[in-house]
């Protein structure tokens, strides 16, 4: 009995395997036609709707000229690298959003606004890479900061030629400089606003303490000056040096009391110049606050709003300062910030070298694409044909 079962799976072996061979035999041509012309059809597919490719480097300059390797003295470093990759994707959905996308670049700007793309198209360089790294013994301090330090930024672009993935990639490098600009200088502004609600309350109430205090000051100086009428014996300087708060003090001369109590009034009235100084230039602030939210929602260009904000501080220092050291001060301040964003996007982030576009790319993965599917499709319809046939045949016996 085993000897029969087993010369029946022999059989049935060899009738699979003679099956195939026939199925082979009566099918090669129509797979190989099959084949070929999903070549053909992928060939097509790349020749069509294949696109160019082309890559811009951008370099991360140090903006500081005693080559110092701060991180921070370069136009990005890697935490501000970081945060820009999830916020210009938002920037850009905006922009489209909005419908304020630059004449002809709707297509390009929707592609910005995928969080996906910064993160596969926009490749940093760091000073040190992973292998540099792991050949060196030890990693010093300097090495350690050299490892996140970005040197330049290389950006991929494509396009239905080649003129046109030029054109998008140095588009989407413009971008990528204004709308940082645009997010700093935003924030630069917000910031602003933040310190006018926060620090014009809390000067208030630093002058109201100061007032309070220096009437008591002002009073206990009244007091003072008669009793020095009442005891003039009293009136010798004391030279030991005792804090004239101190529980001990009321034991000091009268008039060292009166020089050390008249200080104190002294320097509440300097402490509350300097708090109304200070409203002076919150003042100041919030009026070029309010002329640069304007401008704010007018474009989302940094390097043009940049120079706004600046010709913004000029028109509010000829309005307002007018001589007023203090006053200026603040906008002296508005505008070294400004210049420093203006060089962190133009200067700190250029190109030396322009966009190299290399052919279309894909052609053997497109054409292999084609030829594998329709073999496989003709295959399967092979395949199925002749189990409709063993099917009908059985059915019929």
């Amino acid at each position: 009995m085993a000897s029969l079962g087993q010369n029946t799976q022999t059989e049935e072996g060899e009738i699979i395997l003679l099956d195939i061979v026939n199925f082979l035999q009566e099918s090669w041509k129509k797979l190989a036609l099959a084949a070929f012309l999903g070549a053909i059809l992928g060939f097509a597919n790349w020749s069509f709707l294949g696109s160019y490719s082309a890559e811009y480097v951008l370099l991360n300059n140090n903006n500081n000229n005693n080559n110092n390797n701060n991180n921070n003295s370069y136009a990005l470093n890697l935490v501000s690298w970081k945060v820009l990759q999830k916020s210009l994707p938002n920037l850009a959905a905006q922009i489209v959003d909005e419908g304020k996308a630059p004449e002809g670049q709707d297509g390009v700007y929707k592609t910005l606004s995928t969080e996906a793309w910064w993160q596969k198209n926009v490749k940093p360089s760091y000073a040190l890479s992973k292998a540099d790294i792991k050949d060196l013994a030890a990693v010093g301090k300097d090495l350690d900061q050299a490892s996140t330090t970005i040197i330049n930024f290389t950006l991929e672009m494509s396009g239905s030629s080649r003129v046109s993935a030029i054109d998008n990639v140095k588009n989407a490098a413009d971008f990528m400089r204004s709308g940082s600009a645009y997010l700093q200088l935003r924030n630069f502004i917000n910031g602003y606003e933040g310190e006018i609600i926060s620090s014009q309350a809390d000067i208030q109430k630093q002058i109201t303490s100061t007032e309070i205090e220096m009437s008591f000051q002002l009073q206990r100086a009244k007091n003072l000056e008669e009793l020095y009428k009442r005891f003039p014996s009293n009136a010798s300087v004391n030279q030991s040096v005792v804090d004239p708060k101190d529980s001990g003090a009321k034991y000091l001369s009268i008039s060292t009391q009166i020089v050390a109590n008249n200080i104190d009034i002294n320097q509440s009235k300097e402490n509350l110049q300097r708090y109304k100084d200070r409203l002076a230039q919150i003042a100041i602030i919030k009026a070029y606050i309010e002329k640069a939210k304007i401008l704010v929602g007018q474009t989302f260009d940094g390097i043009v709003l940049v120079k706004q904000l600046l010709e913004a501080e000029q028109l509010v220092r000829a309005e307002t300062v007018q001589g007023d050291i203090k006053r200026q001060e603040v906008l002296d301040v508005i505008r070294a910030n400004l210049y420093g964003v203006q060089a962190r996007f133009t200067r700190g982030l250029e190109a030396t070298t322009a966009p190299t576009s290399s052919g279309k790319k894909g052609m053997i993965k497109s054409t292999a694409g084609g030829l594998a599917a329709t073999f496989f499709l003709a295959l399967l319809v092979l395949l199925g044909h002749r189990v409709w046939i063993n099917l009908k045949s059985g059915v019929a016996k």
